[in-house]
C-alpha cells in the first residue's frame, strides 16, 4: 500500500489565521485617577505614563485627561479606577467606568 504523498505549495506562504475573537474582547483598558466629578453621570480621569525625554534622558512624567460614563455616579475625588473603551457616548465621552480599584482615603 502506497501512501499518497502531501501536497504542500512552496512558492506561497500560508497567512496566519486571523482570530475569531470579536473586536469588543479587545478594548483598551486604562488604570488612572479620578480628577473631577462634578459633572452628572460623568468624570474626568487622569492618567500619568512616564518616558524618558527624548534629549536629556530624564524620566518626564506625561498625564492624558479622559472623560468617562459612570452611570451611578459612584467614584469621587481621588479614587484609583479603570475605564474601558466603548463607543462614543457624548461629544467627548469614549470611555466608561469599569471598576472602582481603591478608594480615596
Amino acid at each position: 500500500m502506497e501512501q499518497p504523498e502531501p501536497v504542500t505549495s512552496t512558492s506561497e506562504p500560508v497567512a496566519p489565521v486571523e482570530s475569531a475573537a470579536p473586536a469588543r474582547n479587545r478594548r483598551r483598558v486604562k488604570l488612572g485617577r479620578v480628577k473631577s466629578d462634578k459633572m452628572e453621570q460623568t468624570i474626568v480621569v487622569v492618567t500619568e505614563t512616564r518616558v524618558p525625554h527624548p534629549t536629556y534622558k530624564k524620566i518626564v512624567r506625561k498625564s492624558v485627561s479622559f472623560k468617562a460614563h459612570d452611570a451611578k455616579n459612584d467614584a469621587k475625588i481621588g479614587d484609583t479606577v479603570r475605564i474601558i473603551e466603548t463607543r462614543p457616548i457624548s461629544r467627548d465621552k469614549r470611555w466608561r467606568l469599569l471598576e472602582i480599584v481603591e478608594r480615596a482615603k
